[in-house]
Parts: structure tokens; C-alpha cells; sequence
């Protein structure tokens, strides 16, 4: 069964920057839109980014644009976030999730075939 960890996380001041991961072990991910999601308390999770199976098309949330590019290595089976310009409001669990993706919106996977991974905190504070 495919599983998908996150890592990368961590604490930064406002500005700084990081860069998540996000693995997929036992099988491949390559067939799969893949997404990354944020939640931060008392706030609806939120699409951040999201790149597609079949072309390589990038979507961001308008929150982000500008400051964070998705990227996958489908050889290496893993999806990466690289965020910049970080700031207070970024602060959320991250996690790498399948996508549905239906023109220029997206959402997480919701079949039974579809993964989640267990997140990883990201905290943007001076």
C-alpha cells in the first residue's frame, strides 16, 4: 500500500524560507495530481498547491502565488514544496495529499484510492 510522509517542517521568522518533502513509499504516485494542503486551528483546510499528473501544470492558491513552487521527481517518487516569504498566517500543518483537479480548481482525493499523509507543522513566528 502506497503511504506518503511529509517532512521538512520546522520554525522560521517571518521571510525565511522552507522547503517540504513529501515521499511516497510502496508503490508509485506518478498516475496521481498531487497536492499540498494546510490546516491551521480553528481554520478550514485550504489547497495550497497542486501539480498535475499529465502535464506537469502547476496551481497555487492566490495566498501563495509568487512565494511557494511546487515540484515533483517522479523518478525519486516525491513532491516537493518550496516556500518563501514566509509569514505568520503561512503557520499550519502541511500534508501532501492525491488531487482531483477540474480545470483551474482542485481538491483533496476522496476514493478510496486516494492518499493522505500524516502532515508536518510549519511555524512562522519572530
Amino acid at each position: 500500500q502506497v503511504q506518503l510522509v511529509e517532512s521538512g517542517g520546522g520554525s522560521v521568522q517571518p521571510g525565511g524560507s522552507l522547503r517540504l518533502s513529501c515521499a511516497a513509499s510502496g508503490g508509485t504516485i506518478h498516475y496521481y495530481s498531487m497536492g499540498w494542503f494546510r490546516q491551521a486551528p480553528g481554520k478550514e483546510r485550504e489547497g495550497v498547491a497542486c501539480i498535475t499528473s499529465t502535464d506537469g501544470r502547476k496551481l497555487y492558491a492566490d495566498s501563495v502565488k509568487g512565494r511557494f513552487t511546487i515540484s515533483r521527481d517522479n523518478a525519486k517518487e516525491v513532491v516537493f514544496l518550496q516556500m518563501r516569504d514566509l509569514k505568520p498566517e503561512d503557520t499550519a500543518v502541511y500534508y501532501c495529499a492525491t488531487a482531483e483537479v477540474r480545470g483551474s480548481t482542485w481538491s483533496e482525493g476522496s476514493t478510496s484510492y486516494d492518499l493522505r499523509g500524516q502532515g508536518t507543522q510549519v511555524t512562522v513566528a519572530s
